[in-house]
């Protein structure tokens, strides 16, 4: 039996701090892709507890791209990731949008476009701005924090996802 290590280890090209949340935002995602990556169609666009897989994708994404737009940049989008959200992410009741007939391949690109964004961001940071505080309206924040919120929402939402598939698997 292969033996595993089990640590975190910080990204190269970050400062080490900032490299070990990244590491850990980059492990959540791993595990996620790794799980649906034969997922179908009909996987996919099936609705279970009121929402889909494929509308937890689209919500991974576009609440991460939020952050880091709206909390850590200050509201300056890059109009090419914009355009990767044509659809609002809630209904008026607050239920997640219904995202149908997209395939793996759009959610996953949507999703890689958007963590490369928030690398190439983060990348470039220093420990003085990871916790130089953002005040916005209601709260202030920072983007050390915004990277934990985003290992905590990706992992609730993974934890979802994979429920739905042993569902959807013990179902067909």
């Amino acid at each position: 039996m292969k033996r595993e290590n089990l640590f975190v280890v910080p990204l190269s090209d970050f400062e080490p701090e900032i490299g070990r949340w990244i590491w850990c935002l980059e492990d959540v995602r791993r595990t996620l892709l790794k799980k649906i990556s034969d997922i179908s169609q009909q996987q996919l666009d099936a609705k279970l507890n009121g929402h889909s897989i494929g509308a937890l994708l689209y919500h991974i994404a576009l609440i991460e791209a939020d952050w880091l737009y709206e909390e850590v940049l200050g509201g300056k989008w890059n109009p090419e990731i914009r355009s990767l959200f044509p659809q609002e992410d809630r209904n008026e009741d607050g239920t997640l949008s219904y995202i149908s007939e997209q395939t793996l391949d759009e959610h996953l690109h949507r999703l890689q476009c958007v963590r490369d964004e928030l690398l190439f961001h983060f990348r470039s940071m220093d420990l003085e701005d990871w916790r130089e505080s953002r005040n916005l309206l209601h709260y202030d924040v920072t983007p050390e924090w915004v990277i934990y919120h985003l290992l905590e929402h990706e992992a609730h939402h993974r934890g979802q996802i994979f429920q739905m598939l042993s569902i959807l698997k013990r179902q067909s």
